[in-house]
């Protein structure tokens, strides 16, 4: 079984938010259909734009955790690396 490593964003530049999951499709849906309230459904943050996958949940967990310490900065370098546009990345793990 896969865990995902995730950041969503509203917007670029707007409000990010970081989590952890093992089903990333139906994760992300539930954040794009706002099913939790909280902060991604309070500021509307739907937007796939990063991801990692791991092969066990520790790894998973303790890279979740470095993230959250990260300064924005350092998570904005992380998506623009690998997404530079910020494109939705949902659509492609769909398939």
């Amino acid at each position: 079984m896969a865990y995902y490593v995730y950041i969503l964003a509203s917007q670029r530049d707007g409000a990010i938010y970081v989590g952890i999951t093992n089903d990333i499709v139906r994760r992300v849906y539930e954040h794009r259909i706002k099913a939790v309230p909280g902060f991604t459904a309070k500021y509307n943050v739907t937007r796939l734009v990063w991801f990692e996958a791991y092969d066990d949940p520790v790894s998973a967990i303790s890279r979740e955790k470095e993230l959250k310490k990260w300064k924005r900065a350092w998570k904005v370098k992380s998506i623009e690396r690998d997404n530079p546009d910020w494109d939705d990345l949902y659509e492609s793990i769909c398939n």
